[in-house]
């Protein structure tokens, strides 16, 4: 078994496709219409070997977040460059503890989702 892909939904596709893209550096890999239902994306790494699924349903819904989804991490060569990207955005971060032992920020995606991110090793 392998995993295939991570659905999101989405209240503000074009800010969340930003995000995703510029600053995490994901790729566009498709886009799909169901009807005028909803709009599907799919956003992967260079190794393309599993999808964020960003749902855009398109009647208006709004979403909580609840509290059983923890966060996705994703992990980066130069957390410093990160670190200054966030800072001149303007956007939460919660920095790593030094006990824990490994470096780490977590910043909210467009849509108040948890997304770590760490230095590689």
């Amino acid at each position: 078994m392998k995993l295939n892909h991570t659905m999101l939904r989405v209240k503000d596709l074009e800010a969340s496709i930003e995000f995703y893209t510029t600053f995490l550096g994901l790729k566009e890999a498709k886009r799909h219409a169901i009807g005028d239902e909803a709009t599907l994306v799919f956003l992967t790494d260079e190794d393309e070997s599993h999808y964020i699924e960003l749902t855009y349903n398109h009647d208006g819904r709004d979403y909580e977040l609840g509290n059983q989804f923890g966060h996705m991490a994703f992990v980066v060569e130069d957390l410093d460059r990160i670190k200054a990207e966030v800072a001149r955005r303007g956007w939460w971060s919660r920095e790593s503890r030094p006990e824990v032992g490994s470096q780490y920020i977590f910043v909210h995606d467009p849509n108040g989702y948890d997304i770590e991110i760490l230095q590689a090793r």
